[in-house]
């Protein structure tokens, strides 16, 4: 791409006054490629941030104005099926119709003002996204949470955030009701259904009246885009708040090479609307053009997933890995997946056995991907590059990735110590702003010149990382470093183990050992469970070292998992060293 043609493309973007009605003047025409490669650019730092930039305006009208010179294919920006016959499909020019519609309740309605704090807690529905996308034409920052919240959970998150607004369903309504009352900043109550409730406007109806003219907030880089509340070790959970450049910008280059998205590509994530990936594939799928699909999918049911993939031209598909262990499980020879491509995963460590199964009967490679709510994507196995089983790839740019001591120094190949991303002399651009009125915890998360990401891993010669746990996670059992992940994945070898999670365990002599909690296929349940845990424990110290191997085994018929699908290991380390 030419210097004068970025340059241009830039001043669009400074200059824009960010007019998103139908009769404002649309920003210059340009072809595709080099608009997404302008956006590239400045995603891997090699091109300075705009002081301006809307996601709306700036990327959402533009490819709604390419759509209409032809310059993509008739494919919808949006598809949304919820198994039953119901579907709905946008292209980008119905879905900004539909923002702009959304954008207005939000004003008028709600009177929501640049910078108020609004609540999304909905399931797999088309009004997630419209809401997402109209808060940031009206410059409010959006909040997402997961349905299952429990009122304790509302309650803190609304006084937390000072949230103005929320729309929610049926299912969680009542449990807003019950703790509203405690939440002063809470002025307006939006419910998608299509059914009324005392107290709420009904977002169905309040959508169908709205204009679809609206003027776009014209927002700097820097202004705050979305809250994510993330759970540490200790403490109550913490706002990490992004940018509208962070998130708006920061997954086009990842979108573009790990997940390996064009304008013709149909993307499925089954991620839960509350956690970061789903904002993680609005924000690398339509940059590039590309298409996301979206399964209301009430509860994970492998068989579902394996039939839409057969059923709908799905080209790119990402789970965490739980879910393709569930997959693996099935006869996939079954299934004709005849337009998928490109399949990924992240979000917890990826087994190698899983990697090896859906290869072998699938065909294609799982690209493993690694980043946090505070980050996009720092470490990734890209298209193209060859994967390493077990490791989490190299790192992404524009990031420099290091593993660190304690104390922010930078270990040779093969130490274990801290993943860390380097904040200074320069901070990324695709990084959180802070931890919300918690500047101590903004602070600690700093050493030296690195953000410590609370993971643990080594990085090897060759500049990939392998995973070994979070911190907290690592067992130190008689002076042995034991990573859970190792050990998990030696388990998942045998025949036996449907899923397994490590953690340590109090011990008289050792301090801690490894214990597992397995759950197991449905062939072996009724097998000696004293016989399967010496095979089980033998079989681990054949396939890693033999210091390695769980001590204690518990079989158990599900483990403790966050909504997303992540074994929650610190509630089953909790349990057991509560006993002691």
């Amino acid at each position: 791409m030419m210097p004068w043609l970025r340059g241009r493309v830039l001043k669009v973007l400074r200059s824009a006054r960010g007019f998103c009605g139908p009769h404002g003047q649309p920003p210059p025409l340009l072809d595709p490629q080099d608009i997404v490669a302008t956006w590239e650019a400045i995603s891997l730092g090699r091109q300075p941030v705009p002081e301006y930039f809307n996601f709306a305006h700036d990327v959402l009208d533009m490819w709604s104005q390419l759509e209409k010179a032809g310059h993509r294919p008739p494919i919808p920006a949006f598809w949304w099926v919820n198994g039953a016959g119901a579907e709905v499909k946008w292209n980008f020019e119905q879905l900004g119709q539909q923002s702009r519609r959304a954008a207005n309740v939000l004003r008028d309605t709600c009177s929501l003002q640049p910078g108020d704090r609004m609540m999304l807690v909905l399931p797999r529905l088309p009004e997630w996204w419209l809401v997402s996308v109209a808060c940031i034409r009206t410059g409010a920052v959006m909040i997402p949470g997961v349905s299952q919240l429990t009122e304790k959970d509302l309650k803190y998150r609304l006084q937390a955030s000072r949230a103005k607004s929320i729309i929610t369903s049926d299912s969680l309504a009542p449990r807003v009701d019950a703790i509203s009352a405690d939440c002063p900043s809470l002025q307006t109550k939006l419910l998608v259904s299509d059914s009324s409730r005392p107290g709420w406007m009904n977002f169905r109806k309040l959508l169908r009246e709205a204009s679809t003219e609206h003027n776009c907030v014209r927002t700097k880089s820097q202004d705050p885009l979305d809250i994510y509340f993330t759970s540490g070790t200790t403490g109550a959970p913490k706002m990490v708040e992004h940018s509208q450049a962070s998130y708006g910008l920061g997954f086009v280059a990842s979108g573009r090479q790990w997940v390996d998205l064009t304008k013709s590509d149909i993307f499925w994530n089954t991620s839960d609307t509350g956690w970061v990936k789903a904002a993680w594939t609005l924000f690398s799928a339509w940059p590039n053009g590309s298409c996301i699909f979206v399964h209301e999918l009430p509860r994970v049911d492998a068989k579902v997933i394996l039939n839409t993939l057969s059923s709908f031209p799905i080209t790119t598909l990402c789970c965490v890995p739980t879910i393709f262990r569930l997959l693996v499980q099935e006869d996939l020879t079954r299934y004709q997946f005849q337009s998928l491509k490109h399949c990924l995963t992240g979000g917890e460590a990826l087994n190698p056995d899983v990697r090896e199964k859906w290869k072998s009967q699938v065909g294609l490679d799982l690209h493993e991907g690694y980043g946090q709510s505070e980050t996009v994507v720092i470490c990734a196995n890209s298209k193209g590059m060859k994967i390493k089983s077990g490791s989490m790839g190299k790192a992404s740019p524009p990031y420099d990735v290091q593993i660190v001591d304690d104390e922010g120094n930078i270990l040779s190949p093969g130490e274990e110590g801290n993943v860390a991303v380097r904040v200074r002399p320069a901070r990324p651009f695709c990084f959180f702003s802070c931890y919300l009125d918690n500047p101590e915890k903004t602070e600690a998360s700093e050493r030296g010149d690195f953000y410590i990401t609370g993971d643990r891993a080594h990085k090897d010669k060759d500049g990939y990382f392998w995973f070994m746990g979070r911190n907290d996670d690592v067992i130190n059992s008689s002076s042995y470093r034991i990573g859970p992940v190792e050990v998990e994945s030696a388990l998942a070898e045998h025949p036996a183990v449907l899923e397994a999670a490590v953690v340590s365990s109090p011990d008289p002599i050792r301090g801690e050992v490894v214990k597992a909690f397995i759950v197991l296929s449905p062939t072996y349940s009724s097998q000696d469970p004293e016989k399967l845990t010496r095979e089980l424990q033998e079989h681990v110290k054949r396939v890693t070292a033999p210091y390695k191997y769980p001590r204690k085994v518990t079989f158990v018929s599900e483990l403790p998992k966050t909504v997303s699908g992540k074994i929650q290991r610190s509630k089953l380390r909790s349990q057991e060293w509560g006993r002691r």
